[in-house]
């Protein structure tokens, strides 16, 4: 599991049934555990409107060239990530959050 300022968000995707692709070190020695979902895009101003996050959490949104694409929530003080897909497209699952009665803690 990613950091315990992570661990709401990623429990919340999880619990929607979507697919883990990756987890692990993605790029850089100052990755710990970065997670990707398949097919997911996370609707970051939602889940801020919704759910406060810690100062440490900061967006990252990377549309690469020949280095892949994501969008997610990144832990400046554990180096962890959530991240989903860079845009959201056709019958792909938008996250904003948990559902009603699982709120993040």
């Amino acid at each position: 599991m990613t950091c315990h300022h992570l661990q709401p968000i990623e429990q919340a995707i999880m619990n929607r049934g979507i697919r883990e692709t990756f987890r692990g070190r993605p790029w850089s020695s100052n990755c710990r555990e970065w997670v990707y979902f398949d097919c997911c895009y996370l609707d970051l101003p939602a889940i801020r409107a919704k759910h406060p996050l810690p100062p440490c959490i900061t967006d990252h949104i990377h549309r690469g060239t020949h280095d892949g694409e994501e969008r997610g929530l990144v832990c400046g003080e554990c180096h962890d990530a959530v991240m989903g897909s860079y845009e959201a497209k056709p019958g792909m699952v938008v996250f904003d959050g948990p559902v009603a009665g699982n709120a993040l803690s």
